[in-house]
């Protein structure tokens, strides 16, 4: 695969604002340290990789220096392909030029994330037993754990980062949806540029912790994967989009909402009350609903015609006492809503009901 290398961004690929690539320098300058490391274990010089990159050597000195994305992109492609090692010098052994990219069209044919995150987690140690990946649920929660097998050295947050955001980047990209992260975990003290990592992930990072992990919503893990082959070859063009632009679109909020709406009414009179129990500004909520192709407006009378129609269906309960339950002040508003949104009356859908048993 030509471009599979590009199917595995380093850290620095996600340190961008939101989908353009950032020329703000982000990326810590440790980073590039870690993979300069890389080309003298082998006995090869940086020097040619850092200038195509058009980084100055005398960066590397500077504790507080930063790079930006595109400067990371640029010297991780150059490394990936003189160093024939995807991994960039982490692990005890290479993964050649294109293992990433076998990874994620491994993954491809998973019906739910919750299967092909599983599949790259089981993959990956095919390539490298230095490290293990699982993803697990508990109690409305999904945890993409990482375990060190062997001590990573000096290489250990440069390793740990990048395979956990190419992972998340995959899951991004194979259900087309943004995964807000609750919680980054890293086993690791902080370093000196620990402020990079509000750029890095989302949500709070706990540093010192019992364990590698990203935490996030469990509900993700049962979305659907969205990509084929021809979607796999494009990507692969432009890998690094793959964790440079942040996911604005969130597959799950419908989901969220229309629970919420269906179940806690009391949590749903109005926008601003919906986002609060959501964890949302009201902006926030109408926005992703909107690039979802959905409206808040939608939803309520997706999850109003429901409830009428399964208490006309199940019910004898008069039409004006239905028309009261899920909302409307008056019985001839309801019936003309209810025309709107099926095609036919009230009336209509139950004189459909099939004969009660005797």
């Amino acid at each position: 695969m030509k471009d599979a290398a590009s199917a595995h961004p380093s850290p620095g690929h996600s340190l961008a604002n939101h989908h353009t690539l950032s020329m703000r320098a982000e990326t810590p300058i440790a980073f590039v340290r870690a993979i300069a490391s890389a080309f003298a274990l082998r006995g090869l010089d940086p020097l040619p990789a850092l200038q195509a990159a058009q980084i100055a050597p005398d960066l590397l000195h500077q504790p507080d220096a930063r790079i930006t994305a595109l400067q990371m992109e640029w010297l991780s492609a150059s490394a990936m392909r003189e160093l024939d090692d995807e991994a960039l010098g982490w692990f005890s052994r290479r993964l050649p030029w294109g293992s990433y990219g076998m990874l994620v069209r491994a993954s491809l044919t998973a019906p739910t994330l919750g299967v092909a995150l599983a599949r790259w987690c089981r993959h990956h140690g095919l390539l490298t037993d230095d490290i293990h990946l699982q993803v697990s649920p508990s109690q409305g929660v999904a945890s993409l754990q990482l375990t060190e097998q062997r001590e990573l050295g000096a290489l250990q947050e440069f390793a740990v980062v990048s395979v956990l955001r190419n992972a998340l980047g995959v899951a991004c990209w194979l259900t087309d949806s943004r995964i807000p992260l609750q919680q980054t975990t890293l086993r690791f003290a902080p370093p000196p540029h620990a402020d990079s990592y509000r750029v890095l992930f989302d949500g709070p990072t706990q540093f010192n912790a019992p364990t590698h992990s990203l935490q996030f919503d469990a509900g993700y893990l049962n979305l659907p994967v969205r990509r084929d082959e021809a979607a796999l070859q494009r990507m692969l063009q432009r890998a690094l989009l793959l964790t440079v632009r942040p996911y604005r679109r969130d597959r799950l909020l419908v989901e969220k909402v229309r629970q919420t709406l269906a179940e806690h009414p009391e949590h749903s009179r109005n926008a601003d009350d919906l986002a609060a129990w959501l964890n949302l500004s009201p902006r926030t909520l109408h926005r992703q609903l909107k690039e979802e192709g959905a409206s808040l407006q939608q939803l309520k009378d997706a999850v109003r015609r429901d409830l009428a129609t399964d208490l006309l269906l199940r019910t004898q309960r008069p039409i004006k006492q239905i028309a009261g339950e899920v909302g409307f002040q008056n019985e001839k508003s309801f019936m003309r809503a209810f025309k709107g949104w099926t095609g036919v009356t009230p009336e209509g859908v139950r004189s459909r009901r099939p004969p009660r048993s005797t």
